[in-house]
């Protein structure tokens, strides 16, 4: 994968980064790492320039999260309540009111959310559904993606850049970054299962005590 990758970038310089960075964007597991280190590299040894490098692939992010912003939107919160009502919801535990609660919580914190999440593994990716279902306004999730992704771009670029032919050395360190915050998300979604969950729990047990003292 990653020779393909570079033999892409190779051969199509600015277009070869600009559609490689957007299908990351669609596809999580394909490592934009490998793409802007490699395209910082190549700007020491060819004609090809750091700053169209780097609008190239703010323009690949910012094709790729708009593709994922309208798949968010097609599974607006609207549907998700449906799903939830069903047997779905049963089994995760679910309810209408969880929605409406993720999506309050997205309208207060999705601007911050949207930016930071830029600089994240994976979650760099996906958190342009969420922004969708929660019909996020689209000039605001415009304006926090191209300023999330630029900085990122910028400085994995300039890196590549700078480091020239050690640009592999980098790259080892970034992966190192990617399976720490890989670990560290699956542990924080397990603890907010659990926390979740026992709260579920916990409030079910009341509602049910207070029933049998009314009886």
């Amino acid at each position: 994968m990653q020779e393909f990758m570079l033999s892409i970038i190779n051969q199509f310089g600015y277009l070869g980064v600009f559609l490689l960075i957007a299908i990351e964007n669609i596809f999580p597991p394909i490592p934009s790492e490998v793409v802007l280190l490699f395209s910082g590299f190549m700007t020491t040894y060819t004609e090809l320039n750091i700053v169209f490098m780097i609008i190239a692939a703010t323009l690949g992010s910012l094709i790729g999260a708009i593709v994922l912003y309208y798949v968010g939107k097609i599974l607006n919160k609207e549907r998700l309540k449906k799903i939830v009502s069903g047997k779905v919801g049963k089994i995760l535990r679910l309810k209408n009111e969880d929605i409406e609660k993720a999506d309050k919580w997205f309208d207060t914190k999705g601007n911050k959310t949207v930016f930071f999440c830029r600089f994240i593994p994976i979650v760099r990716s996906l958190i342009s559904i969420p922004a969708g279902m929660s019909e996020m306004p689209m000039l605001k999730f415009l304006i926090y993606t191209i300023a999330g992704s630029t900085i990122w771009n910028t400085v994995l670029i300039v890196i590549g850049n700078k480091v020239g032919e050690n640009w592999v050395n980098i790259l080892n360190i970034f992966e190192q970054y990617s399976h720490i915050t890989l670990i560290v998300l699956i542990l924080i979604f397990i603890i907010g299962c659990t926390i979740f969950y026992m709260k579920k729990s916990k409030k079910s047990k009341s509602v049910n005590k207070d029933d049998n003292e009314q009886e």
